[in-house]
């Protein structure tokens, strides 16, 4: 069949824009992404900000630090205007850690927002994870470390350190500790320590946070590369092999790092400024940085350590390559780290894969009634997959457990408002429907509170059509009839017990869409 005019015209490559407002700087990346989501950088720009600065002193930003952010932005738009960059789908703004912990954070996105039009979004811990994720994953793609190698993925930033454990293309592991090269710094200024005590003070510092890193990653579980990302580690590794492309990954010696940061700590602000050609925010972190990647490469008994020129602001432009959506790749890192959830809880795993597979397939098939996207459909998946965890702490109102349970737990990949949707659709799994005085639903907005009562609406029929625990129901058509939905069901002769759980927990489903469920057995033609 000869292709159409329309499959024939190429996809016109589109630009967008994303920036980065960190602990100390505020960083702009331009790219361009093709018609096959390939993502090519067009400029990128930095300037200092001193927002980690006042957060973690004084617990909120400045006046005059918030002036000079929009002053910033305002420059940033002048530019994304000479693009063409104007409209919002073609705009990402996120704030990491700073922001995300200052008690004025509201204050400051608005001040943003009516000065420069820009939209701020503070990404909590998961939602950074999950963008590394998406910027190393070509790293670990093309990757070839052996079977039981594991990639320690690590980020020491200004506020944070962000952590991930990959083996073989999986995230066995994601945290993020509050260990930061300007954190840190604040707090040895608070010491008021003389200069030759800092050195001693700054990794007993350090090592603290380094005891629960190694401890959660655990090196003697097999062999383990650390790949370092972040701009210190990266001055580092260009100033000790000048002829890196930046293009592969670097490696450095763990004592030839140790070497190069014994000098820096050595060295004034100024000195650094005018030898390494730095702001003064970046001469203040650059040496705890340094010197945490050496501890931690230590720890783990590493001899060299692999260094990134990848950003976090790469895996922005990647996922706005995919419009934000999950890719499957993505989806199955979060749907087996709630598996291993699970597995800790000791859940009925057949069961609980059953019910999140015929959840997954009502949810395609009821695609017009409820109309949500691809997210939802994921948190469906997960709630399906843990509705019954809070077994392991009581069967007494096991569905509540459920919820605290998925709620303060850490699911890679899933913010913690992803977290809490998915804690609510467990929660109403059973009993009663959900109500305005719930807590956790009270705070949602219409939209999540209709998306969270239409997942548990779904997920209860999921659950009564394996009422037998036998798993024998593989494939299901849904079809709406005289206002009922008809779920036809193949090959299964005797219905009467899944019929029975039905009409025992179809009450929100119908309260829900409207109509009632009924079973049908579907005769082989």
């Amino acid at each position: 069949m000869s292709a159409t005019p329309d499959s024939m015209t190429p996809v016109k490559p589109r630009q967008v824009a994303v920036i980065d407002i960190g602990t100390a700087s505020i960083r702009m990346a331009i790219g361009e992404i093709a018609g096959d989501g390939s993502v090519r950088t067009l400029e990128e720009l930095s300037q200092s900000a001193n927002l980690g600065r006042d957060a973690f002193t004084r617990g909120s930003i400045s006046k005059q630090t918030i002036e000079d952010c929009v002053k910033v932005l305002k420059s940033y738009r002048r530019v994304l205007r000479e693009y063409e960059i104007t409209r919002s789908d073609q705009i990402r703004v996120v704030a990491t850690s700073a922001v995300r912990e200052a008690t004025n954070r509201l204050a400051f996105m608005d001040r943003v927002y009516i000065a420069t039009g820009l939209d701020v979004e503070a990404l909590d811990e998961a939602e950074v994870n999950r963008v590394t994720f998406m910027a190393v994953q070509p790293y670990l793609q093309e990757r070839d470390g052996g079977a039981d190698k594991r990639v320690l993925i690590a980020e020491i930033g200004g506020g944070s350190t962000e952590l991930l454990l990959v083996k073989e293309s999986d995230v066995i592991f994601s945290h993020v500790y509050r260990l930061g090269s300007l954190r840190l710094r604040r707090t040895l200024e608070a010491y008021r320590a003389p200069t030759i005590k800092l050195r001693t003070i700054m990794e007993t510092q350090i090592l603290r946070t380094i005891d629960e890193i190694v401890e959660h990653v655990s090196p003697s579980e097999g062999p383990i590369e650390l790949m370092a990302m972040g701009g210190d580690v990266r001055l580092a590794a260009h100033r000790l092999d000048p002829d890196w492309d930046m293009q592969t990954l670097a490696k450095v010696a763990v004592p030839q790092l140790e070497k190069f940061t014994d000098r820096v700590l050595a060295m004034s602000e100024e000195q650094l400024v005018r030898k390494f050609e730095l702001t003064f925010p970046e001469a203040s972190t650059v040496g705890p940085a340094l010197l945490a990647y050496v501890l931690l490469a230590k720890a783990l008994g590493l001899k060299e350590l692999l260094v990134t020129n990848i950003t976090l602001r790469d895996g922005l432009l990647r996922e706005m390559a995919t419009r934000k959506s999950w890719t499957a790749e993505f989806s199955r890192q979060i749907i087996r780290s709630a598996i291993d959830l699970g597995r800790r809880y000791e859940f009925d795993e057949a069961h609980a894969l059953h019910v999140a597979n015929l959840s997954q397939i009502l949810f395609h098939q009821l695609k017009d009634e409820h109309q949500l996207d691809q997210r939802y459909e994921i948190v469906l998946y997960v709630a399906a997959l843990l509705h019954e965890i809070g077994l392991f702490v009581s069967a007494h109102s096991s569905h509540k457990h459920a919820m605290y349970l998925i709620r303060n737990s850490e699911l890679f990949g899933l913010s913690r408002k992803d977290h809490l949707l998915a804690g609510l659709v467990a929660r109403y799994h059973r009993r009663a429907s959900p109500l305005p005085t719930h807590e956790g639903y009270n705070m949602l907005d219409r939209h999540d509170r209709v998306a969270v009562t239409q997942m548990a609406a779904i997920l209860r029929v999921a659950i009564a059509l394996d009422d037998s625990r036998s798993q024998r129901i593989h494939e299901l058509s849904c079809e709406v009839e005289d206002n009922r939905l008809v779920i036809s069901i193949p090959l299964v002769e005797d219905l009467s017990l899944e019929q029975l759980a039905l009409r025992q927990n179809g009450a929100l489903f119908e309260e829900t869409f409207g109509m009632p469920v009924l079973l049908r057995m579907q005769r082989a033609q």
